[in-house]
């Protein structure tokens, strides 16, 4: 919701004349919106309390199309960022380590400096808090602040004046950026640069991966051993009821009428078990979001510090391919469990077994 899904930069990390692009850009199929910005690293004072953070000027208008934070305000609106008057909007985290609030004023420090009769000064500005957002995710919240473009071009002192750092982009297919951006990157030419949204949390989107994958493992592992408990439990069966095993060949039972009896006795077993596992996957996937807030005001705990986790919370989205595959192999691992306790059975001779009844 923060993150464009596609962003380009200029030569110098600069674009002079933003609006022709954007409007060559929106001339694409694939981009649904684009929106300029301007950022620079600033130091903010309020008080007695200091801390570094990032300063993206925006235009309020613009910005909606591409980013999702005017729909995450606590405070304020992103409207209220208007030229020259010198507001600011602040990640929640970020105003609490302030202590600072909407109408509440603050100092940002540049690294630029200003020649003065005294010596060499930072460039200083008062700004007013007025507005205060959540995204869920710590990094913005804690480090981002948002002010009117217009105002950030006089902080940094960017030249010409309708200069900004580069342009969001909103594209009509999240997951088909990369490709979409090479795309661009090829129309424009190498004097921009053009970069997707999976490059610039590629450390987090790696992390979910590799998770995924080891949850994966870890899981039909679970499922592995919940095979092999049918596994004993059928064997148990078998070498219980040897005798009436027997007395059923002599009677003309097949090995393989034997071997399908236990077959399916393992498919139902396994079948119920998958079943009910389903029915719970599906119910806790679809109340996860309701569910783990509950447990956590229940308990007073938190299960997803978001200074730790990045995210303070924990989204679900059921999809039902992934729920056909998981039960898919549940209930063969069970089918393939059933074969060896039946083939024991089969093998089972009654002439042995019979031999002092």
């Amino acid at each position: 919701g923060m993150t464009a899904h596609c962003t380009i930069t200029g030569p110098g990390g600069q674009l002079d004349d933003w609006r022709a692009l954007a409007a060559r850009l929106k001339s694409e199929p694939q981009v649904e919106g684009a929106a300029p910005y301007t950022h620079g690293q600033v130091m903010i004072n309020a008080d007695r309390q200091v801390s570094g953070a990032m300063a993206q000027g925006v235009l309020p208008d613009f910005e909606a199309g591409v980013s999702e934070v005017a729909a995450h305000m606590l405070q304020g609106r992103l409207e209220d960022l208007r030229p020259g008057e010198f507001g600011i909007v602040l990640g929640v985290e970020l105003a609490r380590f302030l202590g600072v609030g909407v109408g509440d004023k603050l100092t940002l420090i540049t690294p630029q400096i200003n020649s003065t009769p005294v010596g060499v000064m930072p460039r200083l500005k008062r700004f007013t808090v007025v507005g205060v957002f959540q995204v869920g995710m710590y990094e913005y919240d804690r480090n981002m602040a948002m002010m009117h473009m217009d105002d950030a071009g006089k902080l940094f002192r960017i030249e010409p004046a309708a200069a900004v750092s580069g342009l969001r982009l909103k594209l009509n297919d999240l997951f088909n950026a990369p490709r979409i951006a090479q795309h661009l990157a090829d129309s424009l030419g190498y004097a921009y640069r053009v970069s997707d949204w999976t490059k610039a949390h590629s450390n987090f989107f790696r992390a979910v991966q590799t998770e995924k994958r080891a949850m994966f493992i870890i899981l039909l592992l679970i499922v592995a051993v919940a095979a092999f408990n049918i596994v004993s439990t059928l064997v148990m069966v078998v070498t219980d009821k040897r005798g009436d095993i027997a007395i059923l060949k002599t009677q003309g039972l097949t090995n393989h009428a034997v071997m399908g009896i236990f077959i399916v006795l393992g498919c139902v077993i396994g079948g119920a078990g998958t079943l009910l596992g389903i029915l719970g996957g599906v119910a806790l996937a679809l109340n996860v979001e309701t569910i783990v807030p509950a447990i956590e005001q229940a308990f007073g705990v938190q299960f997803m510090a978001a200074d730790v986790y990045y995210i303070s919370e924990v989204p679900s989205k059921l999809i039902w391919q992934d729920v056909y595959w998981i039960a898919g192999m549940a209930f063969f691992l069970s089918l393939l469990a059933t074969i060896y306790p039946a083939w024991q059975a089969a093998r089972i001779n009654p002439a042995e077994v019979l031999r002092y009844e």
